[in-house]
């Protein structure tokens, strides 16, 4: 037996007309009839809500307006198609038409992910970097081996240099190397003593890595200014996506390679390569270090593009998850 979805409007003439079609008709084509409400879910009314009454029968989709006469057109092609599939035995397809109508946990869970995925990644965004913030505030607080165990995780996530990162509970918010001629500022040399620092092999830079504050200085969040800014970036837009109902279309890729990668590519790599100490480079590339201003403008335009570009894009995926699951329950309701 055929199972025919229809999507309709309450108290419209039109939605009406074809449920009595269908009825008329359920002697040649048996099937069995599922009404979706497309006011009753917000991605099927985005989706459906001008175009109905639809119907959609397996891979086949009727929209308005049709008379009875295209219904019956597309109810035959369905249940020829039905037969030839019954015929040949195919298990794949006798196996989807089983579980098409069984509901499992499986089911539930993904269809709940899909409702509040927002919810959840807002949620992962705000861990992510709230962990680094926390660290600083326990090691002020005295609780240096929760703190520790902060910095040891994000370790392997971030460089975690303290002459690039934040500080909470010191007389500063940053102690920048003199290299990045910040001025008006205590740089990180002086503050710590350590010497060598523009030496990305120098035994210094390890200790600058493994230098999480003191009672004059405050203490490091566990994640770089660069990566404090990304993150707190995608979590930024993730709220705004949120209040403004997930109605913003995808960033286009051209503007995400622009704005995003371009800055951050450009500001990260000249500082990398003019580091690396190639005599031949250094004639075109002098040695420089960023600042934390441009660490956190180039990692929030990288963050909060990327996050434009690709919320948008899992919308769209996860409303299609909605809408097949939303149709799955209903019809196992009416089953």
């Amino acid at each position: 037996m055929l199972t025919v979805t229809l999507y309709t409007r309450k108290n419209e003439t039109s939605s009406d007309q074809a449920r009595s079609d269908l009825e008329s008709l359920q002697k040649k084509y048996p099937h069995r009839l599922v009404e979706v409400d497309v006011n009753s879910d917000p991605a099927i009314l985005k989706k459906y809500g001008d175009q109905a009454p639809i119907v959609e029968v397996g891979p086949y989709k009727l929209s308005s307006p049709f008379d009875k006469r295209k219904l019956t057109m597309t109810l035959g092609a369905a249940s020829d198609r039905r037969g030839q599939l019954d015929k040949l035995g195919r298990e794949d397809h006798n196996d989807r038409i089983a579980r098409g109508g069984q509901v499992t946990f499986a089911d539930r869970a993904l269809y709940w992910i899909s409702r509040h995925y927002l919810a959840i990644l807002n949620g992962i965004m705000l861990f992510y970097f709230g962990l680094p913030i926390l660290a600083p505030v326990l090691m002020n607080a005295g609780a240096t081996a929760p703190a520790n165990i902060i910095y040891t995780v994000y370790k392997p996530l971030c460089h975690q240099f303290g002459f690039r990162s934040f500080f909470l509970f010191g007389e500063q918010p940053y102690y920048p190397l003199e290299e990045a001629h910040v001025h008006g500022v205590v740089t990180f040399d002086e503050a710590t003593g350590l010497d060598d620092l523009h030496n990305p092999a120098s035994i210094s830079r390890f200790e600058a890595r493994q230098f999480t504050g003191n009672e004059t200085m405050g203490y490091k969040m566990a994640l770089c200014e660069r990566d404090m800014a990304i993150y707190s970036a995608i979590f930024l837009f993730g709220i705004l996506y949120a209040v403004s109902g997930r109605k913003l279309k995808s960033l286009h890729w051209m503007l995400w390679i622009l704005i995003g990668m371009g800055p951050i590519g450009l500001d990260g790599f000249s500082q990398l390569f003019s580091q690396m100490e190639w005599t031949w480079l250094q004639a075109f590339l002098p040695y420089r270090e960023s600042t934390p201003f441009f660490r956190v403008l180039t990692g929030a335009l990288f963050g909060f593009a990327t996050a434009w570009f690709a919320y948008p894009s899992i919308e769209e995926s996860m409303s299609e998850t909605r809408q097949f699951f939303f149709k799955k329950f209903i019809a196992a309701e009416n089953k």
